[in-house]
């Protein structure tokens, strides 16, 4: 049986905009892991109930229900330890849990100001007063005062990533010459972006520009061909 993947949807099941499910989809596909997604919305935590969890992704490998995205892909390392490998190592592993933090922390805040009103627009119906609820409550303001500016919190964005920039300047990716989970940490960031919102991230002359395309381009284009807008 296929490995299910428990995936964040909107209001079409094949638009699915979860940065944290778009880690675990790349690692699948950097494993060669046949996989298969289950659409999930924000309002359906009972479904995910068996795997202790409240949200997604939740993975189901046989008799193994994982949650968290950094547990998944702790999990696929160890248990397909053959297959390519998203770290190099311990070290490796403990610096991409950094990166992970950094990306958490820093990027996902200035991101959901810049996006947070098309977001809003593509969710399911059912989702819309929990998410507004939910999210007025951590922002401690309404979802039009928060998502008020996006062109600053985009320049704001851009600034951020500013430490990222020399490195995929001299390597092709984050990792180095090949991607690792620190790439897919970092892309479902922008594929987030991506299927919810027509705002303009990067332009092209920015190191990071070439390195989303190449990072689209990945296992015959399988991020491009998901439902989204042009970057």
């Amino acid at each position: 049986m296929a490995i299910q993947l428990y995936d964040l949807a909107g209001a079409e099941d094949d638009r699915r905009f979860s940065p944290y499910c778009w880690r675990i989809k790349m690692a699948l596909m950097h494993k060669g892991l046949p996989f298969e997604t289950v659409p999930w919305r924000f309002t359906d935590k009972d479904a995910v109930a068996f795997a202790n969890s409240t949200s997604v992704p939740v993975l189901v490998d046989g008799g193994h229900a994982v949650s968290d995205s950094w547990k998944i892909a702790a999990y696929l390392e160890q248990a397909y330890p053959s297959r390519p490998a998203l770290f190099g190592g311990s070290d490796s592993q403990a610096l991409t849990y950094f990166f992970s933090h950094w990306a958490v922390r820093t990027l996902h805040p200035l991101l959901m100001r810049a996006i947070v009103l098309d977001l809003y627009g593509q969710l399911h119906e059912k989702d819309r007063a929990y998410f507004r609820e939910s999210r007025e409550k951590r922002f401690g303001k309404t979802l039009e005062q928060h998502g008020g500016d996006p062109a600053k919190a985009v320049a704001e964005l851009r600034d951020a990533l500013e430490p990222v920039r020399p490195v995929v300047a001299e390597n092709d990716f984050v990792d180095g010459k090949g991607p690792g989970f620190a790439d897919y940490i970092l892309f479902g960031v922008f594929q987030w972006a991506r299927s919810v919102s027509p705002v303009q991230l990067l332009e092209p002359g920015d190191p990071l520009y070439a390195w989303r395309g190449r990072m689209l381009e990945l296992w015959g284009g399988y991020a491009r061909k998901a439902k989204g807008y042009p970057v």
